[in-house]
Formats: C-alpha cells, structure tokens, sequence
C-alpha cells in the first residue's frame, strides 16, 4: 500500500499543502525550520494517535494550540489530514482515501470528521465506507459485494470516544476490510527516531525482537534474530559492514555470563573483540541502518530524518541505493537530508524542497522546475545543483 499523496491543512506550518505524485522514494531537502520534521511528524502524529488517542498524540506535541498553524483560530478552525493511497481490495488496486480533521470542543479535542472512501467501480464518485463525526458513525459491512447498489450495502453504526480514531476501534475488525487494512498499515510504519546512546550497551535478553525499534535500543536483539533466524541476511550485512568501516571484521551478538546480550565488534587488528561502547558513533549509527533496511519484512513506510549525521560522505551514495532498494521491496522510503553527497545518487523524480515564507511552508517538486530537469538531462547532479542555489527559495 503506497501512499501517493498527501494534503495538509493547518497542521504546524503547513497552512494548506498538497503533495502529489509521491514515488516510493521521496527525499526532501529544505533549510533549517522549513518544515521537513513537520512533514514526518505527520507520519508519527498519525500513529501515536492511534496507539492512544487525539488528545495524547497533541499533548506530545505541545497541545492543540501548538500543533495548530499559526493565526488560526482554536474556536473555528481544525486541522486537518488527508492520505491517499493504493491498495488491493477483492483482487483490484483502488485509490484509497483517508482523512481526520481535528478541532477543539470546551478546550478538548475531538475528531470532528474522519473518513474512508474508494470508488467501487470505474466511474462515479468515491463511496464512504467508513463515516464518523465527533465520536458516531457507520462502517459499511459488504464492501466487497460490488455488484450491489450503494442503498443496499449494509451500514453498521458505532459509537467511540471522540478523541479517539474510529480506524482504531472499527479497524480492529476483520469484516471492515479497508479499516482493518489501513489500521494495520500506519501500526507498521516505522518513523525513526534513532538514539546511538539508546542503541549501545547492555540489554536484557529476555524476549524476541524482529523489527528495530524507532530509538534502536533493541539493536543487539534484532542483531541476535537475523544471525539465528536469517544468517544469509546477517553474513550480507557484515559483509557490507566490513567494506565500509575500516578495520571491522564481524560483529557478534553475544550472551554475557550475567544474562545480558551485548554487541561485540572484530577488529582485524585485534585477537580480542571488544564491546559497541568503544565503538565510534558512525559505526553504531552503520550498522543500525544496515540491520533496518535489511529487515526481512519491510515496513510499509519507513521515515528517516538526515541519514549522513555521523556518517562518512562517501558513504552517502551506498546508502541512498539501499534506500532505493528497500523501497523496491515494498517498503516505501521518506528520507530527509542535508547531504549534497546524498542528493547527488538520486533521480530527478525522487526529490521535492520545501520553503517556509512567512510562517508558511510551501512543497517543490524538482522534475517540475524547468531548469532543474534540463540541468539534469545535461548531466548536472542534484547535489551539485542544489550548492549551486537551482533550488529556488532555500540557501544551501
């Protein structure tokens, strides 16, 4: 399920943005404050929100009046999200909408509206299959039954708090097919947040972990799961670590004798391995990514906020390539950077910029400027183009 565009309306410093056309690759590139952690935070908003509830995902953020744009007025105005992508329902790819607008009631917040919808045919207007406002609604049963008249599918009626998504309570049954579908999908996206303070030390084996963590701190169990589970994938990735890094041979997930599991790194230079808090931050930072992207089942959204901190530069186009793989896996890849280095291995279509002006915050595409593309069918790479200031409105 590809998400192929995106609306925003008075969320932070997006006052009303639309970003169409949204490959399975997209990287953003924009000045300090113009809004790239915003435009994740979407992504995480959406799925504290349905972890907890409205009001709790907005308190994380410093509450409705914070996450609401500025000038806005908190009595009349509401925030609102919309998503827009593919998904396969009863053996066709349909254009799924989703969207939640989000407003403030006696000082507490509720989901004033929040709607499914897809067209069930080839024409027509899309359907809604799930409708609710401040807390009732419906979710339609049959969906699937295409051959039925709208009027005669049938409506189940719900009630859930209204702070709460109605995704979350009606998602969690299998007989609304869409719900279901997209309650599982934002569960699984994967808006990183990674820590190398978290990633590094001891941790308390206990337990199974096949999916890294968003601070990283389960590392050395995800690591312990692909050397037992998946040895092919685990040799891939020490091999790629032994290419990059310098000096290291292997790294091992180890049981200590106190029952904690730790990483231990293989210097070349050195018989005896030693443990990941003597290894540099790159390393850590390395190594994490190489076991992410490598995740046997990929996340069906992966966010990634300036990959190349603490990273050497020339690493820059490997790891953009695995990006791109992951994303030809099925796993669809945001990423936002700083790093020319980075810009310079991607494609054309892959890149938007954002601009902030006056508190607003506006989205480029740059196969949509004209001279960008014409720069690159001569050659030119987007790095080079972007020092060179061909991105109209951001100071590199």
């Amino acid at each position: 399920m590809r998400i192929e565009s995106i609306r925003l309306r008075n969320f932070k410093a997006f006052r009303d943005v639309s970003i169409r056309r949204i490959p399975s690759f997209f990287v953003v590139v924009g000045a300090n404050g113009s809004g790239k952690s915003t435009l994740f935070d979407v992504f995480g908003f959406l799925h504290d929100a349905l972890k907890g509830n409205i009001r709790q995902a907005l308190d994380k953020r410093g509450r409705f009046q914070e996450v609401l744009s500025r000038g806005c007025d908190p009595q009349k105005d509401s925030i609102l999200i919309e998503l827009q992508f593919r998904m396969d329902i009863a053996g066709i790819e349909r254009l799924v909408t989703y969207s939640v607008e989000i407003g403030e009631r006696a000082g507490v917040p509720v989901v004033t509206r929040e709607l499914l919808r897809y067209k069930r045919g080839r024409y027509g207007k899309p359907f809604h299959f799930l409708d609710f406002a401040n807390g009732e609604g419906y979710a339609i049963l049959n969906e699937e039954d295409f051959q039925k008249e709208e009027e005669d599918l049938e409506r189940e009626q719900q009630k859930v708090s209204p702070d709460i998504l109605a995704i979350k309570g009606v998602g969690q049954f299998d007989r609304f097919k869409a719900a279901n579908a997209f309650r599982r999908l934002i569960e699984n996206w994967h808006v990183s947040d990674f820590h190398i303070s978290a990633a590094r030390g001891r941790k308390d084996a206990a337990g199974e972990a096949e999916h890294l963590s968003e601070a990283g701190e389960n590392l050395p169990l995800v690591a312990r799961y692909l050397y037992e589970q998946h040895p092919a994938i685990f040799g891939n990735i020490l091999e790629t670590m032994a290419r990059r890094v310098p000096g290291i041979a292997s790294v091992e997930p180890r049981l200590m004798d106190d029952g904690y599991l730790t990483l231990r790194f293989q210097d070349g230079s050195f018989k005896t391995p030693f443990l990941d808090r003597y290894v540099s931050d790159g390393t850590i930072k390395m190594f994490a990514y190489l076991v992410l992207l490598n995740d046997p089942s990929p996340h069906p959204l992966l966010c990634v906020e300036e990959p190349e901190n603490q990273l050497y530069p020339q690493l820059m186009a490997e790891l953009a390539e695995e990006f791109r793989a992951y994303a030809d896996r099925g796993g669809q890849v945001f990423v936002s950077t700083h790093s020319p280095d980075f810009l310079n291995a991607l494609e054309l279509d892959e890149v938007f910029w954002l601009v902030k002006d006056q508190g607003s915050a506006t989205v480029h595409r740059a196969k949509d400027d004209f001279q960008i593309a014409a720069y690159m069918e001569a050659g030119d790479q987007l790095g080079y183009l972007w020092k060179q200031g061909c991105f109209a409105g951001i100071d590199p």
